[in-house]
């Protein structure tokens, strides 16, 4: 009788982790906790304050990331922390020698129908929105399939519209996208104002 119940009780988690779908790389509840405890201590900050990872973000990718390529990071950050990002031109500004590059977009949101899925196999996706409010939609990975060749470094999707997950970014947030994190971006807000300067850092993914 403990066994059967015990098989039954199995069942109905693996039913309800299908049912909550695959949007990210999984982690463990431990690993969830020590990265979330990391992420608040904030020694990855290097002098930006202005904005922590929004609650999509996939801590863990994050905090393995960064110790695994902390030169780049610490320089994105410190040129976030130094920079007028209101200020500064549109356009791509390298960021010191880290060989990374900063892309400042003046841009608009548009209705999801013109916007495509995608995702990253070398790079993460790092996304700032510094001006207005953008709209990121995350596809689950199950109900989805690519509807293109990958061309480094970008792939796209279709997927279903039901199950995929809406957050609106602002200043207060930045956005982290690793290669499990199939996205859309640019998606229009339920606000008059459509209008957002963003800032886009591509970062090495380090297997």
């Amino acid at each position: 009788m403990k066994k059967t119940l015990m098989m039954m009780a199995m069942m109905m988690m693996a039913m309800m982790v299908g049912a909550q779908g695959v949007y990210t790389k999984a982690v463990s509840k431990q690993e969830a906790k020590a990265a979330k405890k990391w992420v608040k201590k904030g020694e990855w900050r290097n002098g930006f304050v202005a904005a922590k990872p929004h609650e999509s973000v996939n801590l863990v990718e994050f905090q393995s990331q960064y110790a695994k390529n902390k030169a780049q990071w610490d320089a994105m950050f410190r040129w976030l922390a130094e920079t007028d990002l209101l200020a500064i031109p549109k356009g791509k500004h390298p960021i010191g020698d880290s060989g990374l590059t900063a892309s400042v977009e003046d841009s608009e949101n548009e209705p999801l129908e013109k916007r495509r899925s995608e995702s990253h196999w070398q790079k993460i996706d790092f996304q700032y929105v510094v001006k207005g409010t953008e709209r990121f939609g995350i596809i689950e990975h199950n109900s989805s399939k690519p509807n293109s060749k990958y061309r480094p470094d970008v792939i796209h999707y279709d997927y279903d519209r039901q199950l995929a997950r809406f957050y609106d970014s602002t200043p207060q947030g930045f956005f982290l996208f690793f290669p499990d994190d199939w996205h859309i971006a640019k998606v229009k807000t339920d606000l008059e104002d459509q209008t957002i300067r963003v800032i886009v850092v591509k970062l090495d993914y380090v297997q």
